[in-house]
């Protein structure tokens, strides 16, 4: 697992790259607030239900939750499930309202 910022990660959205975001929260808090990533809460990923994202499993998934602490635990499980590049957002969702949804 790496990790990026919630600027770092702003930046590669605002260049248009293709990337996978996924979202770990619940659905109320992805209603709330997202940023246009996958909903996949962490309950599914911890019973290995990932069929959505199965195809990623070579490329670099960005994971996001409230914080950073679902997301983080998210891209444990995902690893030994067999995904190469797992990339935690830290701060989360928290940090992207306070830095960059001003």
């Amino acid at each position: 697992m790496q990790t990026i910022t919630v600027e770092e990660l702003k930046a590669k959205l605002d260049s248009g790259e293709s990337i996978h975001l996924v979202d770990v929260r619940e659905p109320h808090e992805h209603a709330d607030f997202n940023i246009g990533g996958l909903l996949l809460p962490l309950g599914k990923v911890q019973t290995m239900q990932v069929d959505e994202i199965e195809d990623f499993k070579e490329e670099p998934v960005y994971v996001y939750c409230r914080s950073g602490n679902r997301s983080g635990q998210a891209c444990l499980i995902l690893d030994t499930m067999g995904f190469k590049n797992t990339i935690n957002v830290t701060g989360g969702m928290l940090a992207w309202q306070e830095k960059i949804a001003k």
